[in-house]
């Protein structure tokens, strides 16, 4: 009895195994996380007397992605300095913003966090309560990525952009990539 039992649970065991092999993994798009946290800092700034707009500059968001990923993937890392030894400011540099930045990280041992968890590992922090009321920063780049047991959030801050924008690839009036009709 327990042969015939284990013959008929085997191809439904198969089946499953091999279903949760093959299933997509799940790609998680942080972009209203990431827009929220601008708006925060936004109402921070404004909050403090800022007259300022600060604005989402591209430079800054690929700085914070690169050092998202490296927190995310780095657990010995917590803060400021990436696995390489890295600063913000080379970060920035890196990615070609060429002005004074400053950066804010959240960390939450969780699959998500949220703006209210942010906030709170913000706020009450001193050195970035005052980076995020800081009038002179004028743009920001943030990014969030998660794992399983692990989210990180970075905004990357800047004064203002002396270098040139960053290139986009060209495209004729009405040409939609990936588009063909």
């Amino acid at each position: 009895m327990t042969v015939l039992r284990a013959v008929a649970v085997l191809p439904v065991l198969t089946a499953t195994c091999a279903g949760f092999l093959t299933a997509p993994t799940a790609q998680a798009d942080n972009r209203r996380l990431n827009d929220s946290v601008v708006a925060n800092v936004y109402t921070a700034q404004h909050q403090a007397g800022c007259s300022t707009n600060i604005k989402i500059n591209p430079k800054l968001r690929l700085a914070a992605q690169w050092h998202t990923n490296d927190v995310l993937r780095n657990r010995a890392l917590g803060g400021d300095i990436g696995s390489d030894g890295s600063t913000v400011a080379d970060r920035a540099r890196n990615a070609g913003y060429d002005g004074e930045v400053a950066e804010t990280v959240a960390i939450n041992p969780a699959l998500a966090i949220s703006g209210v968890e942010i906030l709170n590992q913000w706020w009450y922090r001193p050195d970035y309560h005052a980076i995020m009321h800081d009038c002179a920063n004028v743009d920001i780049g943030v990014w969030s990525e998660n794992l399983i047991d692990r989210t990180v959030v970075v905004a990357v801050y800047g004064k203002g952009d002396g270098g040139p924008p960053v290139p986009a690839p060209g495209r004729e009036f009405g040409n939609v990539p990936g588009w063909t009709p």
